[in-house]
């Protein structure tokens, strides 16, 4: 990927990151490392340690609820799950997005013409 596309790309995963991690939330419940590798998986994240300070602030936010728990004599496991208010906010992204993603298509199948 040249420089240019990495860079639009970087700024695209920051804009959707933290509805994607709704999305997946949407789904089902999931602790801070499975969710952080399965976003790294998809490419949507560089590491790991980038998505813990977001869902700190989804928290805060109200987007997500947490709850600890113990597994296998290990370290405490947190589980994130969605709240009400982060599914209207998913819904609301998702509304947005559909329409903006269709208005961006149009003009760039419109660039492409001349």
């Amino acid at each position: 990927m040249t420089e240019s596309a990495e860079r639009i790309a970087t700024n695209l995963r920051k804009g959707v990151l933290e509805y994607c991690v709704l999305g997946l939330l949407a789904d089902s419940e999931r602790y801070g490392l499975e969710l952080a590798s399965d976003l790294q998986a998809r490419g949507l994240i560089a590491s790991e340690g980038s998505v813990y300070p977001l869902l700190a602030r989804m928290r805060d936010g109200g987007l997500v609820d947490t709850r600890t728990e113990a597994v296998g004599g290990g370290r405490p496991r947190r589980y994130y799950t969605i709240t009400t208010s982060g599914r209207e906010q998913l819904t609301t992204f998702a509304e947005v997005w559909r329409t903006l993603g269709a208005e961006v298509d149009v003009i760039l199948r419109g660039s492409n013409d001349s």
